[in-house]
């Protein structure tokens, strides 16, 4: 009797049998996840706000903040000492120009704040594709084009149509932090909103899952699939406040750390990463400082923006207004992050794939 596995089965098997663990962990991870809470919801359990605030800031402080900070060290210790300068100068003046942006139309910079989620998650998550499990389904820039939006658009679109109440409230809380009622004239359109950006994210995905298809399918358009269904499931399922707080450590950090690997394993090991220090003693020393250095940067501009902001917990509670000021102030971060960290730096960048 015959044990050969058929031809349309396989691409399948393959994606489960991956030997990179951090793609295996992100996935069992949210799967986890999205099954708890689904339980929960059909036993009618429900977490209070400040109970799933907690769960976000330790999710986004505790767990997913020291990442960013790594794949920020990880890519400047490789670069000479001038492009270092030229880096940290160029992301700190879009830093305070963000921070501008969100004291002079805070309503503008939540919307800038909302399109720095997607573009991290979406064009992130597409180098994570590009150095594992492949992009050999895509073969065109649109292409490329649809699943950073389908990847990206996941954090924020799948929410807002499912969670809207809870979505508009921290829209809000983040806003009312540098102007409380500003966002009161936009209220009138924020449920044609959710059916236009709901709706409009599951059809890019169905056009983007359908085209990989046509174009090619296999390993890597079965991983790419699989996956789509499942970050659109997370954020449907999930409440938004602990998807959107869990997800970044347990699904973008996590993966990234995947794609690492995945470009050390083709890199080979020594190289550029004894550019300028042969000593692995002077190499420990200089990584803890830059981490530290690094570190009480990161939370020098939280105290600066704290201090500043008229109301820094945006009129909420505590825990519910440390969930809004902790939203504003990682993405007034996050948006030099990508555009210094990934665009500016061609030559390598964060998200590195060889």
């Amino acid at each position: 009797m015959s044990t050969a596995v058929p031809t349309r089965v396989r691409p399948v098997l393959d994606v489960f049998e991956s030997t990179n663990r951090p793609l295996t962990i992100s996935r069992l991870a949210l799967v986890a996840v999205a099954l708890a809470f689904g339980a929960l919801r059909l036993a009618g359990v429900s977490l209070s706000l400040p109970t799933q605030a907690g769960i976000y800031l330790f999710g986004m402080v505790a767990l997913n903040l020291p990442h960013g900070g790594y794949e920020h060290f990880a890519n400047l210790r490789r670069r000479r000492l001038t492009f270092r300068w030229h880096y940290l100068g160029l992301y700190l003046a879009l830093v305070a120009a963000f921070a501008g942006l969100f004291v002079l139309a805070p309503v503008a910079g939540l919307a800038l704040a909302i399109g720095v989620a997607v573009a991290k998650g979406g064009h992130g998550g597409l180098r994570v594709l590009d150095a594992t499990t492949g992009t050999d389904h895509l073969d065109t820039r649109f292409q490329r084009a649809l699943a950073v939006a389908v990847r990206g658009g996941a954090v924020m679109a799948v929410p807002l149509f499912c969670w809207p109440g809870v979505f508009e409230a921290f829209s809000h809380y983040m806003v009312a932090i540098f102007d409380p009622g500003a966002l009161a004239d936009y209220a009138a359109y924020f449920g044609t909103t959710r059916w236009l950006v709901g709706g409009g994210w599951a059809l890019v995905a169905m056009t983007h899952v359908g085209l990989g298809y046509v174009r090619g399918g296999g390993r890597s358009w079965v991983a790419d699939a699989g996956e789509t269904v499942l970050l659109g499931a997370y954020f449907a399922v999930v409440p938004v406040v602990v998807a959107v707080g869990l997800y970044f450590p347990l699904w973008y950090s996590t993966r990234q750390v995947g794609r690492d690997i995945a470009v050390d394993d083709r890199r080979g090991t020594g190289g550029p990463d004894l550019l300028e220090f042969e000593e692995p003693q002077r190499i420990a020393l200089v990584t803890w400082g830059l981490l530290l250095a690094g570190a009480v940067l990161t939370f020098a501009i939280a105290g600066l923006l704290y201090r500043f902001a008229p109301n820094p917990l945006g009129t909420a509670s505590p825990l519910v207004g440390g969930v809004a000021f902790w939203s504003v102030f990682v993405s007034i971060i996050a948006l030099p992050h990508v555009v210094v960290g990934a665009w500016f730096d061609r030559e390598q960048g964060i998200w590195f794939v060889p």
